[in-house]
């Protein structure tokens, strides 16, 4: 039956406009929405809490058993993320969160764990998932591919912008040089690294407006 649904993968480095993008196409089509990332920060957050040290993969992969994590719409529109019921959306905004994402992300045995859970949220009448390797590993087969990004200044513009907005202190130069370091992770690490998918759509977003680029994606999903 899995094999029925159909499935949108938008992969890109972080800041690319990958999430806000898979957000606004999922509301618009009624599909399901997938932020592998937030799975990998609310791992994280899941590790502090229990005093687990983001360093033992061990104990990491059995908090993953222990874990629920879910994404629902909220009643004013907004996207909420729940950790075993708990909503931490504002807490997986943070620089010191996407950190240690990226950090748990290298190991292999994790990376294996989440698979399966990230598998499970294909379900009728479709599912729109954005991460790093959601059209190379989670989900190969998916009738529609994305590979969204743009240059790191501009992803670090962006970034700059959100952290202004929700209040966090930031320097600009720093975030940029986060974002630069995060993709040389991202690009090399053995497990899953970040790649552009066989058929996906490559899409360069630097001078694009959010919503040229979700008619892009919404064109690609018709004209398939």
């Amino acid at each position: 039956m899995t094999q029925l649904i159909p499935i949108l993968t938008i992969d890109g480095p972080s800041g690319s406009g990958k999430g806000s993008i898979s957000k606004c196409i999922s509301e618009k089509l009624g599909w399901h929405y997938l932020d592998s990332g937030s799975l990998y920060r609310a791992l994280g957050i899941a590790a502090i809490k229990n005093n687990i040290d983001i360093n033992n993969e061990a104990a990491l992969v059995e908090l993953i058993g222990r874990v629920n994590i879910e994404f629902k719409r909220t009643e004013k529109g907004h996207w909420g993320v729940l950790l075993n019921g708990e909503e931490v959306r504002s807490q997986l905004a943070t620089e010191e969160v996407g950190q240690l994402a990226s950090k748990i992300a290298v190991f292999e045995k994790v990376r294996q764990g989440l698979l399966a859970k990230q598998q499970a949220y294909q379900a009728m009448p479709g599912l729109v998932a954005d991460g790093r390797d959601m059209g190379s590993v989670v989900f190969p087969n998916a009738a529609y591919k994305v590979y969204l990004t743009a240059s790191a200044d501009e992803r670090g513009k962006r970034r700059y912008k959100q952290l202004i907005e929700k209040g966090i202190n930031a320097n600009l130069r720093d975030v940029v040089q986060d974002i630069e370091q995060r993709d040389e992770r991202d690009k090399n690490r053995a497990m899953s690294p970040l790649v552009v998918p066989n058929d996906a759509v490559y899409i360069d977003s630097s001078d694009k407006a959010i919503d040229e680029v979700v008619q892009q994606v919404l064109n690609l999903l018709k004209n398939k």
